[in-house]
C-alpha cells in the first residue's frame, strides 16, 4: 500500500441480500467502519436494496454502489437504471465493466467506457473492471489483454476531476477461490499504475487500484503489502460482516500511521 493514496475495501453483493437481510447487514458494516479511520469501505447491494441500505447508512462513513448503470441518461431502456438515479437512490459509487458483466451480458471495452463516462458525469465514482481470462493468462496475454481493457477509458478518466478506481480482477480467480499471489497481483498493479503514469503523473498517483478474485481475510494482508495495491474489491467475503471486516482491518493495519485521519 502507498501512504499516499486511502486504501479502498468494496463489497459486491452481486445477486444476494436484496431485501431485510442487506439491509441488517449494513447496519452491521455501518458500525463496524467508524472503528477503520484510515480505510475506506463501500457496499454495492443489488438494486432493490439500494436505497434501503443508503438510509441504513446515512451519518456513517460506509458509501454505498451500485453495481451496474446504463450509459443513457435517460429513455426507453427497460430494465436499465442510470447514473441519476442512482445518485438519487443515495449512491456516490457504481462497479462498471465486471467480469461477469463482460461475460454474460457481452460488454465490450466500447461499453464499459461509455459507463464509465456516464458514471462521471453523473458524479458517481466509477470502479472500472479490468481482467483477463485463465486462456488469455496461459497464452502469456495478460499484460496485453488488462491494457487494452485500461486503454479504452484512460482518456475518459484523465479528463475528469473524480478520481477513479480501477479494481484488477482475474476472471479465472473469481470465486474460484483460486487467486493471484502476491507478486502476481503487484506485477499487473504496476503495469496499470504505469499506463496511468505515461498519460499523467497526476492520474498515476490519484487512482486507486483495487485487486478483486476471491479476497479472503486470510490472503488479504499479502495482498495489501503490495506497493500498487490499494485495496479489494470483495465478493462473497463480503456477504459476512466479520469475514469483510476482518478485510478491511487487514488494510488499517497496514497503513502508515502518518497517513491522514479524514476520507478521500
Amino acid at each position: 500500500m502507498n501512504e499516499t493514496r486511502r486504501p479502498l475495501i468494496a463489497g459486491n453483493w452481486k445477486m444476494n441480500r436484496g431485501g431485510a437481510s442487506g439491509v441488517a447487514l449494513a447496519g452491521e458494516l455501518a458500525k463496524l467502519v467508524s472503528s477503520l479511520p484510515h480505510v475506506d469501505m463501500v457496499i454495492a447491494p443489488p438494486y432493490t436494496a439500494l436505497a434501503a441500505c443508503a438510509h441504513e447508512c446515512d451519518g456513517t462513513r460506509l458509501e454505498i454502489a451500485a453495481q451496474n448503470v446504463h450509459a443513457q441518461q435517460s429513455g426507453a431502456f427497460t430494465g436499465e437504471i442510470s447514473g441519476a438515479m442512482l445518485v438519487e437512490a443515495g449512491c456516490r459509487w457504481v462497479i462498471v465493466g465486471h467480469s461477469e458483466r463482460r461475460q454474460y451480458s457481452g460488454e465490450t471495452d466500447e461499453i464499459v467506457a461509455e459507463k464509465v463516462e456516464a458514471s462521471l458525469r453523473a458524479r458517481l465514482v466509477p470502479i472500472a473492471c479490468v481482467g483477463e481470462t485463465i486462456a488469455e493468462r496461459e497464452g502469456d496475454r495478460t499484460l496485453e489483454v488488462i491494457e487494452r481493457q485500461v486503454r479504452a477509458f484512460i482518456d475518459i478518466i484523465d479528463a475528469s476531476d473524480v478520481p477513479v478506481a480501477i479494481a484488477y480482477e482475474p476472471v479465472w480467480a473469481i470465486g474460484t477461490g483460486r487467486t493471484a499471489g502476491p507478486s502476481e497481483a503487484q506485477e499487473v498493479h504496476a503495469a496499470i499504475r504505469g499506463w496511468l503514469g505515461r498519460k499523467t503523473t497526476a492520474l498515476a498517483s490519484r487512482t486507486r487500484i483495487l485487486y478483486g478474485g476471491s479476497v479472503k481475510a486470510d490472503n488479504a494482508r499479502a495482498l495489501f503489502a503490495s506497493a500498487d495495491v490499494d485495496g479489494a474489491l470483495v465478493g462473497g467475503a463480503s456477504l459476512d460482516a466479520a469475514s469483510f471486516g476482518a478485510i478491511a482491518r487487514a488494510a488499517e493495519a497496514l497503513v502508515p500511521r502518518a497517513h491522514s485521519n479524514e476520507p478521500a
